[in-house]
């Protein structure tokens, strides 16, 4: 295979990482349109909020299961494959579930179509973009890993606007013909390969191309811990992101406050992710997932003692600063201790954990809340599984005698 090692770093891998967060933030709207138009579809099925919110649920699960299949059609034939494949699914989901006539139907379109489109535009664009980049590489992640807080930011207003001027199922309708009308031409301006390269990576020091055996373990078994890892960051990290707008309804600060909280906390995760970008340059991809998973677990107990309206804002924007760089450091982890070949299977693997995290911490925080009657044992539950996370990571960084080199 060829390399081109002149081509990383350059002003034109600048420009695919603008392409590759552009994509990431208009395929964001996926994860996003969804929860907005929740109650509409509620009301247009006349059917439960439980039953309404399933299609969330398989959303999520496609979005999760594809990240593995695009990430590896990337590694096999080129990002500008999959990414189109994505755009067409993610187009004919939106058009199928604005003309279904039952909740399932509905359900099916968001989880087969949209989720597994939606995909496409994540992992396998957040392993591609770390192949363009060598000293730069933690930066350049974080800044396109901010594209779904930007979707966050940008879509829900959007879409919201649009369900109450013509209705869920013209917007639907309109999303699909903008997403195949913008994010194809987007697409074909990634026709050129990435470069093969295997220069030292961020942070490095050695010379010497070294892989998961340098840590003592196997490539499979370093899989399985960032694997672990994933799953116990993000059922953590979901349990403030999925109920702090429940948690202050319960409080009596009612639902706005919450929603207000949520928003500061998804803006500070964005300046988050580019804070840790540079760390992780300077630093590498097992500090910094240490350094974020503690400052989480702080952000966390913090939860604890302080339920006050003031100290919420506070610590909601603490809990954004501090975990925005936890899930990008894992693409810079496969990207120091795995052959680029395999970067899109890989950090797809990692990323469908992190999202599995997301929905069982989501589940899981609500079923304790039940069963207790406070989100207190929620909070607790959060911390014990960031405690795992953080041992996976002081494990892994012990191990970690020398700098892997692969690029």
């Amino acid at each position: 295979m060829k390399e081109r090692h002149s081509e990383a770093e350059t002003a034109y891998a600048w420009l695919r990482l603008a392409v590759g967060l552009a994509l990431s933030t208009i395929g964001g709207v996926g994860m996003w349109s969804v929860v907005v138009a929740l109650p509409a579809v509620q009301a247009d099925f006349g059917v439960a909020r439980g039953d309404a919110s399933l299609s969330y649920t398989l959303t999520m699960i496609g979005f999760g299961l594809a990240s593995v299949v695009m990430g590896r059609l990337a590694d096999r034939f080129g990002i500008m494959f999959p990414v189109i494949v994505g755009t067409i699914a993610l187009s004919l989901g939106f058009g199928a579930a604005g003309a279904a006539g039952s909740l399932w139907l509905y359900a099916l379109a968001q989880g087969l179509l949209i989720g597994v489109g939606s995909a496409a535009t994540f992992a396998p664009l957040l392993a591609h973009v770390s192949l363009w980049f060598i000293r730069r590489r933690g930066i350049a992640v974080a800044i396109f890993a901010s594209g779904n807080y930007l979707a966050g930011a940008v879509w829900p207003p959007i879409v919201q606007h649009f369900i109450q001027s013509v209705g869920w199922r013209q917007t639907y309708f309109g999303i699909g013909a903008f997403c195949v009308l913008s994010m194809v031409p987007l697409a074909l301006l990634l026709r050129r390969p990435a470069p093969v390269t295997e220069l030292a990576p961020t942070g490095a020091r050695a010379s010497v191309p070294l892989h998961a055996a340098a840590l003592g373990l196997s490539s499979r078994t370093l899989q399985i811990l960032l694997i672990v890892a994933g799953l116990a960051c993000c059922v953590a990290m979901s349990m403030p992101q999925v109920h702090l707008v429940a948690y202050c309804s319960d409080l009596g600060y009612g639902p706005a406050r919450g929603a207000e909280m949520l928003s500061l906390m998804l803006a500070c995760g964005i300046v988050s992710r580019i804070t840790f970008g540079f760390i992780c340059d300077r630093i590498g991809g097992l500090r910094t997932l240490l350094l974020g998973s503690t400052l989480q677990g702080l952000a966390l107990l913090l939860f604890l003692p302080f339920n006050g309206l003031v100290s919420l804002y506070v610590i909601s924007a603490l809990f954004g600063l501090f975990q925005g760089g936890i899930v990008p450091s894992y693409a810079i982890i496969v990207r120091e201790y795995f052959p680029p070949r395999e970067a899109g299977e890989r950090v797809g693997a990692v990323i469908t954990a992190t999202l599995f995290g997301m929905a069982l911490g989501g589940w899981m925080s609500g079923a304790i809340f039940d069963l207790t009657g406070s989100y207190r044992a929620a909070f607790v539950n959060g911390i014990l599984f960031n405690l795992l996370n953080v041992s996976i990571a002081v494990f892994l960084l012990r191990r970690a005698t020398i700098r892997p080199a692969f690029a």
